[in-house]
């Protein structure tokens, strides 16, 4: 006779807990194929419960085909595969939270400081949507991005970057990379996509990872070389002239031109202008945009206000040419938009109410005099040391004075705490890179650990790392 503990206090009713208990008996074997199970009344009273109890249980499990019923017979169970026995090596285990080092002093990461976003802004901005959007905020919003945002980007970039565009050709993603998977979607696997060489290399393994060509475009001193991208076999460029990333090399009128001219020699050819981080230019007017000067509808525009805003605020765009919206919409307007329409209508209050520009210009004060900051410390704690800036970005570049090979230069310094950025990192072949210099991001550094950090690097770098 079957056997059960059925709890009534459990808040499980009886018959789903019988139910359970006889499938998985018969799940694990424990009940053979064809094995006759007890008479509704007999089971209902050796387990003192009702007779319907077990009926309900009785055709479930029927329902489901792990018993039938024979007329006038009674209940016969049905053969089952039985699972193997788990081999807990096969299973990976559950992923928790990666634990992130602490580092004394970090040159690599770029944050902002809780202190420099506008919580009481942003907190006040949230609960105005709420109250206007309340109704918006439960459709979902057009595969490009809502209008009411792509409108508040448009005017924003006629105003401060001197380009016209419309708000149509704006289309929103959840950060940029999910935009690179779009364009290469939009453009054609079959193309070849060239990235700069050195340069940020998520961008290629993105591209990579969605199995497309990638070739690696040397630099010279104006930047991507439009020579060799000519003997190269690509289709599509990807590059930042406004600031590059991790040179800080500004490419100058003529390679841009160059570079429009190489798009316009063959149907097509495209460039991807990345735009990330050009609102934190420190002397001068901002670089005008290839987009803005690209006559022959080549260009397509890339920008994110992760870096103006937080990491955290997952929201980039891209601007297409007119000639490819058609396209676009044909063969992705199917595709539901990545980005929370609450976050949306959030940023579009913040761009039209005129709190970006107001948050902008006061990081750009606060950047600039972390900046100089760090680069006073620099001098202070590396005398040798030789500062390469570009008055522009989150970054920038130190050659240091030393006899160490990057790769030691780097594993010494993580031993005392210091997590260091060389160009070398930068480049697809090292051995092509310039030794010894240093990429400082310095918008995360901690300028209170600065000297002392910069007394351990000096120390290694003088051959004695006992600190």
């Amino acid at each position: 006779m079957l056997t059960y503990s059925l709890d009534k206090t459990k808040g499980i009713s009886l018959y789903e807990q019988l139910y359970s208990a006889i499938r998985g008996d018969i799940v694990r074997g424990t009940l053979a194929t064809g094995e006759k199970l007890p008479s509704k009344r007999a089971l209902a009273a050796h387990l003192e419960i009702s007779v319907v109890t077990v009926e309900n249980a009785y055709e479930q499990l029927a329902a489901e085909g792990y018993i039938r019923s024979e007329e006038k017979r009674g209940y016969y169970v049905c053969p089952v595969d039985t699972p193997p026995e788990p081999e807990s090596s096969k299973l990976p285990p559950e992923p928790g939270e990666p634990e992130e080092r602490r580092w004394f002093l970090d040159f690599v990461t770029n944050s902002t400081a809780a202190e420099y976003f506008p919580f009481d802004t942003w907190a006040r901005l949230m609960r105005r949507t709420i109250l206007d959007k309340s109704t918006d905020l439960l459709r979902p919003t057009p595969s490009t991005g809502a209008l009411e945002l792509r409108r508040a980007i448009a005017d924003w970039l006629r105003a401060f970057r001197g380009m016209g565009v419309s708000a149509s050709q704006i289309i929103l993603g959840a950060g940029t990379e999910s935009l690179y998977s779009l364009l290469i979607k939009l453009l054609g696997r079959d193309k070849c996509y060239a990235v700069e060489d050195p340069g940020y290399g998520k961008i290629a393994k993105i591209y990579e990872s969605d199995d497309v060509t990638v070739r690696r475009i040397a630099l010279d001193e104006a930047g991507l070389s439009a020579e060799a991208l000519r003997r190269s076999d690509a289709d599509v460029v990807h590059i930042s002239p406004s600031h590059h990333y991790p040179t800080g090399i500004v490419m100058p009128i003529g390679r841009r031109q160059e570079l429009l001219r190489w798009a316009g020699e063959k149907e097509g050819r495209y460039i991807l202008e990345d735009d990330y981080d050009s609102e934190f230019r420190f002397v001068g007017r901002p670089i005008p945009t290839l987009f803005a000067a690209d006559e022959r509808e080549r260009v397509i525009y890339l920008n994110t206000f992760s870096k103006t805003i937080a990491p955290s605020i997952r929201m980039s765009y891209m601007i297409l040419p007119p000639h490819l919206l058609a396209a676009y919409q044909q063969k992705l307007g199917f595709y539901a938009c990545t980005v929370s329409s609450f976050e949306q209508y959030t940023l579009a209050k913040f761009l039209t109410q005129g709190h970006y520009e107001h948050h902008l210009n006061r990081m750009k004060t606060r950047y600039h005099q972390k900046r100089d900051a760090v680069i006073a410390a620099i001098r202070a704690g590396l005398p040798r040391a030789e500062i390469m800036e570009q008055d522009a970005g989150l970054h920038f570049l130190v050659r240091l004075d030393t006899h160490l090979a990057d790769d030691e230069l780097q594993s010494r310094a993580a031993e005392q705490g210091i997590r260091l950025a060389l160009l070398s990192d930068y480049y697809s072949d090292p051995r092509n890179a310039p030794p010894h210099v240093l990429v400082v991001n310095y918008s995360g550094i901690q300028p209170e650990r600065l000297g002392e950090g910069l007394r351990r690097l000096n120390t290694i770098m003088e051959g004695n790392d006992h600190v």
